[in-house]
């Protein structure tokens, strides 16, 4: 499917873009920034559902590798989410966009529980979803959260923002001759281990025919011109081209 032609897409940020220039946490000015990407493709008429990670606050797997316990470590990470996705609503709104915050860990004081037929509902009347908290249990990636609520929300696309500006077959930050795909299948990103996702959520886009569209969300106005079809990507599909 054409990016254009897209009704619904998920789009899944990175923890860390949440930093900006900072080393560490959530820089106010920088979340704006990205609130403002978000409400030009939601002015386009689209509706969007949004996950964030939480590896500018605490990540499980780098807490169980220094001697945590992985469960523990991977709830702590969840937490983290919430937090980023409690700051992207309040950025959200401050430019007017209505949102919902749905996390798989319930906590009702600030957030709904993720259900979809509510979900559906806020995306009908023109709201952003953000769903928190992953997939709501612990060895679970946000990738595969995003992937699930994808699926789940019938997405016509996972859109994933991050710092590189799509697939590489090696590091580009380790190797200056690494190559950009235009396009790439699930099996190929699966079979060289890209690094797109993580296996899990790769594979739950592959059986549910959902394409990966890996960008930059660090440059400016770059979520409206891949959404048009002229930025700079990688689509992740079952075609062979």
């Amino acid at each position: 499917m054409p990016l254009s032609t897209m009704k619904r897409v998920l789009l899944k940020l990175s923890g860390e873009v949440l930093m900006g220039d900072q080393q560490f946490g959530i820089d106010p000015a920088f979340v704006m920034e990205l609130a403002k990407e978000v409400k030009t493709a939601r002015e386009t008429g689209l509706e969007i559902c949004l996950v964030i990670g939480g590896g500018n606050i605490f990540r499980g797997m780098a807490g169980a590798a220094q001697g945590m316990d992985r469960a523990q470590a991977d709830y702590m990470g969840m937490l983290a989410t919430v937090m980023n996705a409690l700051a992207m609503q309040s950025a959200l709104e401050q430019l007017g966009v209505q949102t919902r915050v749905q996390s798989a860990v319930q906590m009702d004081q600030v957030c709904e529980p993720v259900i979809r037929r509510r979900a559906e509902r806020h995306l009908e009347k023109g709201r952003i979803v953000i769903f928190a908290a992953g997939v709501g249990a612990p060895y679970f990636t946000t990738d595969s959260g995003a992937a699930l609520r994808a699926a789940e929300m019938n997405c016509d696309a996972l859109l994933k923002g991050t710092s590189v500006d799509g697939v590489y077959d090696s590091d580009p930050k380790k190797n200056a001759d690494a190559k950009r795909f235009e396009t790439v299948t699930y099996g190929k990103v699966l079979a060289d281990d890209l690094k797109v996702m993580d296996a899990s959520a790769v594979a739950l886009c592959r059986d549910n025919n959902i394409p990966i569209v890996v960008f930059s969300i660090r440059e400016k106005g770059n979520l409206a011109r891949v959404l048009s079809g002229e930025g700079v990507q990688t689509i992740v599909t079952n075609e062979k081209k």
